[in-house]
């Protein structure tokens, strides 16, 4: 083989090689397309309980790994159907976030299957107006009575609060300053709307007109129930002292009356006399 066929052979390998090399680096360096699918979103931040209208609504464009689950496609889908949630700006729509046509304002935000049940509160027994719509809940029914009487128990666990008072939304940090003002001057709710179900709500008002109803805040991630449902009474409030007795009332006393049986008095005797020819008869009736 001469020398002339040798170079050419190493020219076109060099050239093989630079030409391999330019093209796994363009590969690398070139920017990928990825797909994208056109969703439904809020046009701007929407209260639960609003009917969608179009001016409500968006298209947006996300990568097809990003897509949730059952995201609506299609606006048409969604108009006029109220929001079971409140959304921000930019929020993807879901088939999850509205109701049914034909529902509007709290109704809408009760699922199918359950019951929404209000119950007084206080700024005590509300844990200091913390309690916000969305919220989850403990319910504490309290019996009242003297002390060896006297319970409380967890008759209820991981309640969703519809509203307080008449507030179905949830304060946030972007609440303008007119709307954190008029927040700050608004009378405490005295009621918290709770989403239940038929058999719990037969509960809550049985316990409303027995005693004493409290809420106990919860983390909204924590679904776990207690295992131990015992009641708490006196006895392990007063752990190594004696329980209080209660005071009981002075026993009546019997007055025993004796009746003595009273003789009647002798009735008068009539005397009649009789006159049988001569003779002359008294009788006595």
């Amino acid at each position: 083989m001469d020398r002339r066929k040798v170079l050419l052979l190493f020219a076109v390998a060099w050239l093989s090689a630079a030409g391999l090399t330019w093209f796994l680096y363009a590969a690398t360096k070139a920017p990928r397309v990825e797909k994208t699918v056109a969703i439904v979103a809020a046009a701007h931040d929407l209260a639960a309980g609003t009917r969608l209208l179009p001016g409500d609504l968006k298209i947006v464009r996300v990568p097809q790994n990003d897509v949730p689950k059952m995201a609506i496609l299609d606006r048409k889908q969604a108009l006029e159907h109220p929001l079971l949630f409140p959304m921000s700006a930019n929020e993807p729509l879901t088939t999850a976030k509205i109701a049914g046509a034909g529902a509007e304002g709290l109704p809408a935000m009760i699922e199918i299957g359950k019951r929404a049940i209000s119950v007084p509160i206080t700024d005590t027994s509300g844990v200091s107006g913390l309690i916000q719509p969305r919220a989850h809940v403990d319910v504490l029914f309290t019996r009242p009575g003297p002390v060896a009487e006297a319970a409380t128990a967890t008759i209820l666990e991981d309640v969703v609060v519809l509203a307080i008072g008449r507030t179905t939304e949830t304060t946030s940090a972007s609440t303008s300053p007119a709307s954190a003002a008029q927040a700050a001057t608004r009378p405490a709710a005295q009621s918290a709307t709770l989403l239940v179900t038929p058999e719990q709500s037969r509960t809550l008002e049985l316990a409303k007109n027995q005693g004493k109803i409290s809420l106990a805040l919860r983390n909204p991630l924590d679904h776990t129930l207690a295992d131990d449902d015992r009641a708490t009474t006196a006895e392990d409030l007063y752990i190594g002292m004696p329980v209080p007795k209660a005071a009981q009332a002075p026993k009546p006393q019997v007055v025993v009356e004796r009746i003595t049986e009273r003789k009647e008095a002798p009735k008068p005797k009539r005397v009649i006399d009789v006159f049988r020819g001569d003779k002359h008869v008294q009788e006595t009736f």
